[in-house]
């Protein structure tokens, strides 16, 4: 079947989702991620992340650092130099709170360039997803049943957050675009509710309906069963025999 030339390249541990990636330099050893969320409590973790071509203000920068301290919550967080620099330049300690890395000590994991989000949104102590609600992230954290706080920054970003928040209730918007005004009590309060984990609270409400669509989507990936893995074997086999003819 043609798709199987597809699943070659996805990961087993997505459900069979989305492929791993390639080709980019980490800017740490996946093991240190790893060993690193080993260290804390199931559905405990923040992971933060703009994607690879998206990044915030130099004040948003700051506000976010302040409210991640205080929320006194564990987090991975993946750093780019913020808008007005070059993405690839080496990162500034003058961008965050003086002192900042410093004093998270254990509770935060500061990533400089890439971080192997897959292996991290897979694995149990991670909790929520800071993220801009680019596709392709949303896919991989609701595929592992992770909800997300959601931060469009661009182009249809903010009708997936408008979606993920009003039809599917897997996502609590923290703010909106690049130059937005943002203050580290909003951060605090935001993370303290998707990570409560009381069960009636809106975090565990979040997770339990991450949870069942990522049932679906692995479901719907299934060889040989699922309705997306048919859907795209079918339009495959259409290409392929046009191709031929």
């Amino acid at each position: 079947m043609p798709v199987k030339i597809l699943k070659r390249n996805v990961g087993s541990d997505m459900g069979s989702v989305i492929g791993q990636r390639a080709g980019k330099e980490p800017g740490i050893r996946p093991e240190k991620c790893i060993e690193w969320l080993d260290l804390h409590p199931e559905g405990s973790v923040l992971y933060i992340s703009f994607g690879s071509q998206n990044t915030i203000s130099e004040t948003q920068m700051m506000e976010l650092a302040k409210g991640l301290e205080e929320s006194k919550k564990p987090f991975i967080w993946v750093i780019r130099p913020p808008i007005g620099f070059d993405l690839t330049c080496e990162f500034r300690t003058e961008w965050l709170p003086l002192g900042f890395e410093d004093r998270i000590g254990k509770q935060g994991l500061i990533v400089h360039n890439w971080a192997p989000q897959l292996e991290i949104l897979c694995h149990r102590s991670t909790g929520a997803f800071l993220t801009h609600c680019g596709w392709n992230s949303v896919m991989e954290s609701l595929s592992q049943g992770v909800p997300l706080i959601g931060w469009p920054l661009a182009a249809e970003q903010g009708y997936n957050a408008k979606m993920l928040v009003e039809e599917m209730g897997v996502c609590l918007v923290l703010a909106r675009g690049m130059h937005g005004m943002i203050e580290k009590e909003e951060v605090r309060s935001v993370i303290e509710v998707v990570l409560d984990k009381s069960e009636d609270g809106k975090g565990e409400s979040m997770r339990k309906k991450a949870t069942e669509l990522g049932e679906m989507i692995r479901a719907s990936v299934e060889i040989n069963k699922g309705s997306s893995y048919k859907a795209m074997d079918d339009f495959m086999s259409t290409i392929l025999a046009q191709t031929i003819y």
